[in-house]
């Protein structure tokens, strides 16, 4: 009778044990244990994350519902170890083996990269750190390290004109020195591109140089019609040995860009990008160029102009001139323009 009675409790507690059981891995296949409603769907796990740093993560982002749930699924898929660093989309309202499938087994889902209208390396450093898992310190570091621009044939004048401004899509852990090495290849592909290398080189130009003329460009004009006109301009000054004498150079070198006018006392700056006081482009970019502008560059107009100025209204457009004579009553009206409405 006891025998009975013994062998009924083991009967008894297996059927709790596996009932137990069951309904853990139950849980584990049909249970949803992600939430309906998502704050991202997307998921980023730092470089050297354990297990444990991923289940905390998943809590406090509100990514998991049970924590015990899923680590039964993680156990049950072997994913307690060698957690895999990376950004994945995943999809709300799943269950945990889902869940653990998707970190596990699917690829990252990269990052879209955007990057545009950057005046120095600092800002990119600053831009780069918002998208990727290095943060802008590190990004600094390696965008301002000499020798890696050396020996990828730039100086750190140069730099800029290595970055294309495009969306990109790129790994989120992947590392500083990684991005600018995509950026050196994506710029080497644009530059290979209709005919851009060699229409440089029939202008007597580098790649470099038609950024940096395109950076002036840029940012003379906001109205992209006018830009090829005024990369005439520029081309016809450089083509007679006349200092370019472009305003934004003045902005950059003084590294004050809130300036709204340029006044005579600001052309006296002693810096190599000073082009009232120096002949020629100067040594490196002074802004982002855009695509607009490298192909305004690239495809200039050709005629006889050799200065420009602001009209006195607020199209953002120029008036061009043959003359300096010209060009001086052109510059007369649009100061007197900007004295009327106290822009000093």
């Amino acid at each position: 009778m006891k025998i009975l009675k013994l062998l009924g409790i083991f009967v008894l507690l297996g059927i709790i044990v596996g009932g137990f059981f069951a309904y853990r891995y139950y849980g584990m296949y049909f249970e949803k244990n992600v939430p309906s409603k998502l704050k991202s769907d997307l998921v980023q796990i730092p470089t050297g994350s354990t297990f444990e740093d991923l289940v905390k993560m998943l809590k406090e982002e509100e990514i998991i519902i049970d924590e015990a749930n899923f680590r039964t699924a993680a156990s049950y898929l072997n994913y307690t170890e060698n957690i895999k660093a990376g950004q994945y989309k995943i999809e709300p309202n799943i269950t945990s083996k889902r869940l653990v499938t998707i970190l596990k087994t699917f690829g990252q889902t990269p990052v879209q990269f955007v990057i545009h209208n950057k005046r120095t390396l600092e800002q990119v450093a600053g831009h780069c750190g918002r998208y990727f898992e290095a943060d802008s310190l590190e990004f600094l570091d390696a965008i301002m390290d000499e020798a890696f621009w050396a020996e990828h044939d730039y100086e750190l004048e140069t730099a800029m004109s290595a970055f294309i401004p495009n969306t990109y899509q790129i790994y989120w852990n992947t590392s500083p020195k990684a991005v600018l090495l995509r950026m050196i290849e994506e710029h080497d592909k644009f530059w290979d591109k209709e005919n851009r290398r060699a229409k440089a080189e029939a202008m007597g130009y580098t790649p470099k140089e038609v950024y940096t003329l395109a950076s002036i460009v840029e940012t003379e004009s906001q109205h992209k019609p006018e830009r090829p006109r005024i990369a005439g301009v520029y081309i016809n000054r450089l083509d007679r040995g006349i200092p370019l004498q472009a305003d934004p150079s003045i902005v950059f070198a003084l590294g004050d860009f809130s300036l709204k006018r340029i006044l005579k006392k600001h052309l006296q700056v002693d810096s190599p990008y000073n082009t009232y006081k120096n002949a020629g482009l100067p040594p490196g970019p002074i802004y982002m160029s855009s695509i607009s502008s490298i192909d305004a560059v690239l495809n200039y107009e050709e005629h006889d102009y050799l200065y420009f100025c602001a009209k006195p209204d607020f199209s953002r457009t120029h008036n061009f001139a043959k003359t300096l004579s010209a060009h001086n009553v052109n510059a007369r009206n649009f100061h007197k323009w900007l004295n009327k409405r106290g822009v000093r």
